[in-house]
């Protein structure tokens, strides 16, 4: 079967923030950590974003207006998250649907976190920065949006929910400190 044009592009496009990584980020994390072997350097491995809808539990079209949103955003499917076991007080019952996820690799990957960086954080109200503290100690970094409607794709009219969303960022880095310079240099925007 003969390959389109549409085809081609697909497969030969690679995303501006994976072409930064490769040719300028890689080489300053070589000098600044003084490795020798370009696979030494931290990278990045996955993002998963998740959401989790409370109102769910009583309203299911909120849990739609979840899906649907984190489709748009990521250009993924997102798998429906349920609960482990039942909790009497939020009158919730073990195996009910009660959020979404989606985990992104290499292209989206490096295309949602370039859609992150420049484009949602600074169309955030009061945007001061992202604190340098959420770090978990194995070099991963995780940040909360708290309305998914700072992503220009998702439509405020559209949706009858709004939810925020949880962004955690897998890297290869052993320590904080080499996760906070990977991320420094791909552009997030740390408070000092």
């Amino acid at each position: 079967m003969p390959e389109t044009a549409q085809d081609t592009v697909a497969q030969d496009y690679v995303p501006r923030l994976r072409t930064y990584y490769e040719q300028e980020a890689v080489p300053q994390l070589m000098e600044r950590f003084g490795l020798q072997n370009r696979l030494a350097v931290p990278r990045l491995v996955k993002i998963c974003l998740n959401m989790g809808v409370g109102e769910a539990v009583e309203n299911a079209a909120a849990l739609q207006d979840a899906v649907e949103s984190l489709r748009t955003i990521t250009g993924q499917q997102p798998v429906i998250t349920r609960a482990r076991r039942s909790v009497a007080g939020f009158h919730l019952r073990q195996g009910m649907p009660i959020g979404c996820k989606v985990t992104l690799r290499r292209e989206r990957m490096f295309e949602f976190l370039d859609r992150l960086i420049s484009v949602a954080l600074p169309r955030v109200r009061d945007f001061r920065g992202l604190s340098p503290n959420a770090f978990d100690g194995s070099g991963n970094y995780t940040l909360g949006v708290e309305e998914v409607v700072v992503f220009p794709e998702v439509d405020i009219e559209s949706l009858d929910h709004i939810f925020g969303l949880d962004v955690t960022i897998v890297t290869t880095a052993e320590t904080d400190q080499e996760a906070y310079e990977l991320l420094s240099i791909l552009g997030m925007p740390f408070r000092r």
